[in-house]
């Protein structure tokens, strides 16, 4: 950092360059800036060299140089000479300490806000655009809600409602005796609304937990400022958001979101603490007092409601321009009232009530089902404004035809009741022991488990349809692999060799079917979904037991599907704990989660503020700074290297420069995903507009891939702007044999290694000479003026 800051100091007052000649650089100095894809690197492996020295930046990212080129600017340059190569290591973002564990819960938040971003195109449909926006809000509130609602599943109604108010749960578990009438002989704690005021703390905390990580994060990546210019003529070229002042700044929108995600939070918990005691007092006979103070929390729950979802619908992203507020008052107000809430009500619940027993269980069956509901009805409409906004400008590049967005929202929701019901069953079970001592969490969730049964055999249908085309394709791979190795000698290829090579890219391809299995996928959860929650509604009993009395067949399907569906979650929440803890324990593990967060979280939070937080929100603006005060300092080329998810966050950097700084500046992709996934999932900011005019915009970029890569692939940029940027897919292996160059067998690369190509320095020549002043021309950055 003190390196950057010395080489700032070296301009001018108001911003601009000083020419080389004061600052000791030469304007033909070249620099590569390197950085690296999904599962992270070191700066020794970027760099091909063991002694690495970090030239700016902290323990979570930075920028790295070999220990010879730390001075490379104030030595003689050879305009011939190799570039300065540096490294941005930015992996630490999203694969630290063992903490990075606890982002698993987070997982259905993160689908959700990816659901956000995955809008189709849209041109003069602002209000449209802004439905959209607000419909995927709404549903993760409703993740929200549905999280903490399972919390109190789990802790008031099985725990302290009917395990401690049942002598034969109690007595099995022992830790809950001074919560049992009998076994605590009347107890102060014994009477059921102290049990659940002291359960309440559980979820409770679960939401602080949230609040916190979400608080704690949010400091960290969105109060990162991005580089910021004066407005140049150019700027209106720009054909995406990601190039907007205020596209990397979300802290406003992301404070507003946590203020209405914990305070619904904790009126979710509070709304289960006073329901039991207020359906109690409002019986016959009753006590008049509190009966009316029931109904004015009822008042107060319902007024607190109303204003979340108003802070949830009132403001969305600010883009346009960098939104320093922050809504202070709001962001301090809204959680502290729902908390006050949350304590009057547990004052109330805890209120002494001779006689009061706890019998079957609290009301979480209206709960989970309102929710369900819900979260179907707000798909529907999304699906509704996404084929509104698709066919105003339709793009046979957009996967599934713009219906991504509500296809992803409906695997976000069906996650988070997996989850849920998930942590309900096991933890029924592991209460109930042998069975028959608690009546069990809400029939719906039970409705729920059993259809997983029946969305297996789903996925396994498409794992066979996939088994299936990846044969053919692979026998159409075969004849293309022995032409593109056939060396005119006329000798026989080895068979083994070409059905290798050729299985590595009919399983490369398989990419490209995605939408299909997410489209299919996704439907079949909708409709399981709706047969769960109108089996539960019509029956109000489990599918075994609604089933009794029907044909034999029926009811043996309908238990079987119940017990298994109880054993397949109970087997996937025992897994998700097992692959929590191995994280928070082992790094490697941790690196494995964060290759996952690699992929979710490059977007910011604008759906959900408790997702994992955006690493793009730090690492564009490190980008950003080190490109245009480089540039500025010493007037030299600069290619900018990205490999798999590094090529789009380069991208992202470039659009975030002035175009005077832009335009000096050439892009290197290798294995990238800029159009293969992010082109066709997001096409509202990856579409053809957006990458045709990134090609225009930059002073050059080229783009390598290889059949054999399942991520990267070619840009189709349309016209001829395509053969400009793609070149030719690169042979993968680089030899088919044993020859001079390659005496040992060559493997198949895939995603890796593309530096080992030779393409990959041809190309990086070519930029460099194309960035090259012609004779007699200065150097841009040389003449004074500001290219920061």
């Amino acid at each position: 950092m003190e390196q950057a800051q010395e080489r700032a100091s070296k301009s001018g007052a108001n911003g601009a360059a000083r020419p080389p000649e004061e600052t000791g650089a030469t304007s033909g100095i070249a620099l590569e800036l390197l950085v690296h894809g999904v599962g992270g690197a070191t700066p020794e492996k970027m760099l091909n060299d063991p002694r690495t020295v970090r030239v700016t930046g902290d323990d979570t990212a930075a920028v790295f140089r070999r220990v010879d080129d730390e001075k490379a600017e104030d030595r003689p340059v050879d305009p011939d000479g190799a570039p300065v190569r540096e490294a941005y290591v930015w992996c630490n973002l999203t694969s630290g300490n063992g903490t990075r564990a606890l982002w698993l819960l987070l997982l259905p938040f993160m689908v959700v806000n990816l659901a956000h971003w995955m809008r189709p195109t849209a041109r003069n449909r602002p209000g449209t655009v802004r439905l959209y926006g607000l419909l995927v809000r709404l549903a993760g509130l409703t993740l929200t809600v549905l999280l903490v609602a399972a919390a109190c599943e789990v802790a008031l109604d099985l725990t302290a409602w009917q395990c401690a108010g049942t002598r034969a749960c109690a007595e099995a578990h022992s830790w809950l005796g001074f919560l049992s009438p009998t076994e605590s002989d009347g107890g102060w704690w014994s009477e059921p609304g102290r049990r659940l005021a002291l359960a309440a703390v559980v979820p409770a905390a679960l939401t602080g937990l949230l609040w916190f990580l979400s608080r704690r994060t949010w400091s960290a990546y969105e109060s990162q400022k991005p580089l910021t210019h004066a407005p140049e003529p150019s700027d209106d070229n720009i054909r995406t958001a990601l190039g907007r002042p205020g596209f990397w700044y979300g802290r406003r929108l992301v404070a507003r979101l946590r203020a209405a995600h914990t305070a619904a939070g904790l009126l979710t918990v509070a709304a289960a603490l006073g329901s039991a005691a207020s359906r109690h007092d409002r019986e016959p006979g009753g006590p008049a007092a509190l009966e009316a103070l029931s109904r004015l929390l009822d008042v107060a729950l319902i007024a607190g409601a109303v204003a979340v979802v108003w802070v949830v619908c009132r403001r969305g992203r600010t883009e346009r321009r960098l939104d320093q507020e922050l809504d202070a008052r709001l962001v301090r107000l809204l959680p502290g009232a729902a908390l006050a809430l949350l304590l009057l009500t547990a004052v109330y619940a805890g209120w002494s009530r001779p006689g009061w027993r706890s019998t079957g269980r609290l009301p979480g069956d209206t709960t989970f089902g309102t929710i369900a509901l819900l979260q179907g009805l707000l798909v529907l409409v999304l699906v509704v404004v996404a084929h509104l906004l698709y066919r105003a400008h339709p793009d046979p590049r957009a996967a599934m035809r713009g219906f991504a967005g509500p296809a992803v929202a409906t695997l976000a929701c069906a996650l988070g009741g997996v989850m849920s019901g998930g942590v309900s069953q096991r933890v029924a079970d592991w209460l109930d022991g042998t069975g028959g001592t608690i009546e069990g969490p809400p029939v719906l969730l039970t409705w729920q488990a059993s259809v997983i049964p029946a969305a297996l055999l789903v996925v396994l249908g498409l794992v066979g349809w996939l088994a299936r085309r990846t044969l053919q394709l692979r026998r159409g791979e075969l004849e293309a692999v022995e032409q593109d190795y056939a060396d005119g000698s006329g000798q026989p290829l080895d068979d083994a060799r070409t059905r290798r090579i050729a299985s590595t890219r009919a399983m490369a391809a398989l990419t490209d079917r995605a939408p299909r299995i997410l489209g299919i996928t996704s439907a079949a959860t909708l409709l399981l979904g709706a047969a769960a929650l109108a089996g539960a509604q019509l029956t109000d009993d489990t599918p075994g037991d609604a089933s009794h009395g029907s044909y034999a067949i029926v009811q043996g399907a309908a238990e079987t599907a119940q017990a298994l569906g109880s054993w397949l979650i109970g087997v996937g929440f025992l897994l998700f704990v097992t692959w929590g803890r191995r994280a928070y324990k082992d790094a490697s593990a941790r690196r494995t989660i964060g290759i996952l967060w690699d992929v979710g979280t490059f977007w910011p939070r604008a759906a959900h503020p408790f997702a994992p937080p955006c690493y793009a929100e730090r690492a564009v603006p490190d980008l950003t700074w080190r490109m245009a005060t480089w540039t500025e300092e010493t007037g030299g080329r600069l290619v900018i290297s990205g490999h798999s998810q590094g090529s789009v966050l380069a991208a992202a950097a470039a659009w975030q420069l002035k175009p005077s700084v832009r335009k000096r500046v050439a892009l290197l992709t290798y294995g990238s995903p800029l159009e293969r996934l992010y082109g066709r999932w997001f096409p509202a900011h990856f579409g053809p507009a957006a990458l045709t005019s990134l090609h225009h915009d930059v002073a050059c970029w080229r783009n390598l891939y290889r059949l054999t890569d399942p991520i990267g692939g070619p840009v189709h940029l349309p016209g001829d702007c395509g053969p400009e940027v793609d070149r030719a897919p690169l042979k993968d292996p680089l030899s088919y044999g044993r020859t001079k160059k390659h005496p040992l067998p060559a493997p198949i690369l895939g995603h890796s290694d593309y530096q080992a190509d030779p393409a990959f320095a041809e190309e990086r020549e070519e930029l460099l000479k194309r960035l090259r002043p012609r004779e007699g021309v200065p150097a841009q950055g040389s003449s004074g003026r500001s290219s920061g």
